[in-house]
């Protein structure tokens, strides 16, 4: 009895978190994929890749800055408007348009600012 009653309880959990995350409202949003450690300042004095590349030390555009950053700095993939940074939850496919200028169409969790595609 207490296997049913506890399996019983899992799948309505399931069920219900599945439910939530159908109900999110999708949105578009326009900016270029990044990575954290530049767009929020970690070791950019303006949300960019500009001191990066100057100094010439990871890569000569925004596209190997970004991957450089996230593969041996800790950072992800993020998408960057002029107000905003948005943390993406496939970095997969992110990786794919670094440094490029996308529209992402998506759920958008306030609470972290993360866009669920």
């Amino acid at each position: 009895m207490r296997k049913t009653t506890f399996w019983g309880a899992a799948c309505s959990l399931i069920f219900v978190a599945l439910s939530s995350a159908g109900n999110q409202e999708s949105w578009t949003f326009r900016g270029q994929i990044a990575d954290s450690q530049c767009a929020l300042n970690v070791h950019s004095l303006t949300r960019s890749h500009q001191e990066m590349l100057k100094s010439k030390s990871m890569g000569g555009n925004s596209a190997a800055c970004a991957l450089y950053c996230v593969k041996y700095l800790g950072g992800n993939f993020v998408l960057t408007t002029k107000k905003h940074v948005y943390h993406l939850d496939n970095q997969e496919l992110a990786q794919k348009f670094v440094g490029l200028k996308v529209k992402v169409s998506g759920a958008l969790d306030s609470k972290t600012d993360t866009i669920h595609v």
